[in-house]
């Protein structure tokens, strides 16, 4: 399969906007390990004042957060759902982001699944992939003063 990245969001000025028109993030594949990048990226963000949502069905809390199994567990509207999974487990999570309704599947650095994106961005999602956020909204928007 030929891969077209052309419906992917990569402008800058884009990611400036999902970043800062977001307001809670599901974080699939977030761990309560401080040493894993999920820990970092998700505290980066809650820091910055998301609602931060970890999804994982290992974990009961993270990051002060109750933690839900799946996408679907979730009982508030997600802005964005971001993956930080290996490539060949991206589809379920996805394919549960369309199901929820979420408006963002972003697929963290390394991450990369064309047809999941794909998918996504045919169901009306925006799609950002191989991308971090937390090193996007620093570079971007910089962290927030408290």
């Amino acid at each position: 399969m030929v891969h077209d990245p052309s419906f992917l969001v990569e402008d800058d000025d884009q990611v400036r906007r999902i970043l800062q028109s977001a307001r809670t993030i599901a974080v699939v594949g977030l761990s309560s390990d401080p040493s894993r990048p999920s820990h970092d990226v998700a505290s980066y963000l809650q820091s910055c004042g998301y609602q931060i949502v970890p999804v994982n069905p290992n974990e009961t809390e993270v990051l002060g957060e109750s933690a839900v199994p799946s996408l679907r567990s979730i009982t508030l509207p997600v802005d964005v759902v971001c993956v930080l999974r290996r490539p060949s487990e991206v589809a379920p999570h996805a394919a549960e982001a369309i199901a929820i309704g979420a408006k963002v599947l972003w697929m963290q650095d390394g991450v990369i699944d064309p047809v999941s994106a794909r998918r996504a961005h045919e169901a009306g999602l925006e799609v950002v992939m191989d991308r971090c956020m937390l090193r996007d909204h620093s570079r971007l928007l910089g962290r927030p003063q408290r």
